[in-house]
């Protein structure tokens, strides 16, 4: 956290239960020893926080409720690259190298999470770091994965709140993460900051399978949905709370549905880039049971990358045997257990957030909803 930022909220060092620990258990798989995407060997995940109150523009920057997460996918990923693959379920949203990764079948960098309106900035940041690290992708190009969901609910999106020092920041604290014994930080922090999900507080979540002898692992940054629609673990918890009361400055209501979901599949089996596509398409079915349609105005788009098999700067894989045909099917079954969690858990570990103009979006973690869900 830099100096310009509002002091750290409280929910920054006060970390709420997942759902786990509420006693929330979906799906039948056992679990990775974190339950996130930690339990990947060499992956790692850190955010940028940025909450920050200063006067409307043009006299200010308004008030920041955003950020920026990284997920770091391997040290040598420019010199190795990994598999990768991707999905779109809904397609109104951005995904920078997810052409390059549908193509190439392979990805070179770590995967940056923002807002929408930030994307652009946080390009630049990925490229300064990836130039900084392997100067040689100054000529044999880079296409960083940089992806993004609208958090213009609660963030005032009229300036650019994100500088270079927050990516910076947040790619080392993904550095550090690798190999922790705890989960990361979920919720409403570094990207997650600003977003909702199901009408509640959303943001990040991320959760972890042990499937046919490989670990699955999911990260979400959820930003949509509509009360109503709202499933936990089975349960039509948006059909027993009945009509959301508006909590915003929208003349005649609240917002629309729209949002956007980003998804990354990470696992150490050993995919190729067309299996990675097939894992990432598996991310809708998990956001499906917890209540998503995937509106007209959301992104869902979801990308895979695999650790277990790698490529020269070629193409050309190590030749390392793959996982696939039938083969993929407990590691389907992962995603999409692990994508159902993820969802809760980007909701139950954020609280109640205020932002711009009033609007706010509550934490699904109360007393009633918890009574709803026995």
């Amino acid at each position: 956290m830099s100096g310009r930022l509002a002091p750290v909220a409280d929910w920054l060092d006060e970390p709420m239960p997942r759902a786990r620990d509420l006693g929330i258990v979906v799906g039948s798989l056992p679990t990775g020893p974190t339950n996130s995407v930690l339990d990947v060997a060499g992956v790692g995940l850190g955010h940028a926080t940025l909450l920050r109150d200063e006067p409307p523009p043009p006299e200010g920057r308004g008030l920041a409720r955003t950020g920026v997460s990284v997920l770091v996918l391997a040290d040598d990923a420019f010199a190795r690259p990994l598999p990768a693959g991707g999905a779109v379920l809904n397609g109104a949203g951005e995904c920078t190298g997810f052409i390059t990764a549908e193509e190439w079948g392979s990805a070179e960098t770590p995967v940056y999470l923002t807002s929408t309106l930030q994307l652009g900035r946080v390009y630049d940041s990925a490229c300064r770091i990836e130039l900084d690290q392997n100067p040689s992708s100054a000529t044999d190009f880079v296409i960083p994965v940089v992806a993004e969901c609208d958090d213009s609910w609660l963030n005032d999106a009229r300036r650019m709140q994100v500088e270079h020092e927050d990516v910076v920041a947040a790619w080392e604290a993904a550095l550090a993460s690798r190999g922790a014994s705890s989960p990361p930080d979920e919720g409403a922090v570094g990207s997650g900051t600003g977003m909702s999900c199901f009408d509640f507080k959303g943001g990040i979540g991320t959760a972890s399978r042990v499937a046919g002898g490989h670990t699955v692992a999911v990260l979400l940054m959820t930003n949509f949905g509509s009360r109503e629609e709202c499933i936990v673990n089975g349960v039509p918890l948006g059909r027993r709370l009945g009509p959301v009361v508006s909590t915003g400055s929208i003349a005649g209501g609240d917002k629309a549905p729209a949002g956007s979901c980003i998804g990354i599949v990470v696992t150490d089996a050993a995919v190729d880039g067309a299996s990675c596509a097939r894992l990432a398409r598996r991310v809708g079915l998990g956001l499906a049971r917890a209540g998503s349609v995937a509106h007209h105005g959301s992104g869902e788009i979801f990308m895979a990358f695999g650790t277990g098999m790698r490529l020269d700067r070629d193409g050309n894989p190590d030749g390392t045997t793959v996982v696939t045909g039938r083969a993929l099917d407990p590691l389907f079954a992962a995603v999409v257990e692990a994508a159902e969690e993820a969802v809760l858990n980007s909701m139950f570990t954020a609280p109640t957030v205020e932002g711009r103009d009033g609007n706010t979006s509550e934490t699904i973690h109360t007393p009633e909803i918890l009574d709803l869900l026995r």
